[in-house]
């Protein structure tokens, strides 16, 4: 499976908030300097996972990003469909309908990585792997 760059970032911004202190802001400006990121592109990213109900936007001088409440149970999978949206990423282009034995080994294949991604939390990878910020 291959998805955008603004996929990778946004795994990897919900990975540095989960590993942060979940109570405290943080600023965009942070968020982009590790990773080496435009602050205006990380932003349109940011946006996004605001909208899907992940992160929260906090303003005023010591304001920035944090998780939301029930952030614990935010999957791999939240945050892919935030970005990329839920659409399949395999598509039978030939015209013979719904009975495609190519199209049912595809979906099926789907279905599993779907189901991988939605039972892996980010949460459950920072207790794994002990990431502290």
């Amino acid at each position: 499976m291959k998805y955008s760059k603004a996929t990778d970032y946004a795994l990897h911004t919900m990975l540095f908030l989960t590993a942060a202190t979940p109570q405290k802001p943080i600023g965009v400006q942070q968020l982009a300097e590790r990773q080496s990121v435009s602050p205006t592109y990380l932003s349109k990213i940011l946006t996004k996972l605001v909208k899907a109900g992940m992160i929260e936007s906090i303003t005023g001088v010591n304001g920035g990003y944090r998780l939301k409440r029930n952030w614990e149970n935010i999957s791999f999978l939240d945050i892919i469909h935030a970005i990329e949206g839920s659409a399949s990423l395999f598509d039978c282009s030939f015209e013979h309908g719904p009975g495609c034995p190519i199209q049912k080994v595809v979906l099926l294949a789907e279905e599993k990585m779907e189901e991988q991604l939605r039972n892996q939390k980010m949460s459950d990878l920072v207790r794994e792997y002990n990431i502290v910020i």
